[in-house]
C-alpha cells in the first residue's frame, strides 16, 4: 500500500518509494531518506509533530509537512 511517510503510525514500517526533492531539505537525503530504502516510525512527539524515524539504523527527526513529500510502501509483517 503506498501512502506518504506522515500517514504512518508507531510501529509500522515501509519502504522509501520515492522522494520530492524539491521539497527535501539535502541533509536529509544525504543521511538516508532515499528510495529502497527502510523506515521505520520510532515515536511521535506531542501535537504529533517532529517524527522520530528510524532509517537504515540511522535515527532521526523530520517534521510531519517535510513526512507529506515522502512515499512509502508498507511492509506487511
Amino acid at each position: 500500500m503506498e501512502v506518504t511517510l506522515a500517514q504512518l503510525k508507531r510501529g509500522q514500517k515501509g519502504i522509501i518509494k520515492d522522494v520530492s526533492s524539491f521539497h527535501i531539505p539535502l541533509k536529509l537525503l544525504e543521511m538516508g531518506c532515499l528510495p529502497g530504502n527502510d523506515v521505520e516510525l520510532v515515536q511521535v512527539a506531542p501535537f504529533a509533530d517532529p517524527m522520530y524515524l528510524n532509517i537504515n539504523g540511522s535515527h532521526l527527526a523530520i517534521r510531519k509537512e517535510t513526512a507529506t513529500h515522502i512515499l512509502i510502501n508498507i511492509v506487511n509483517e
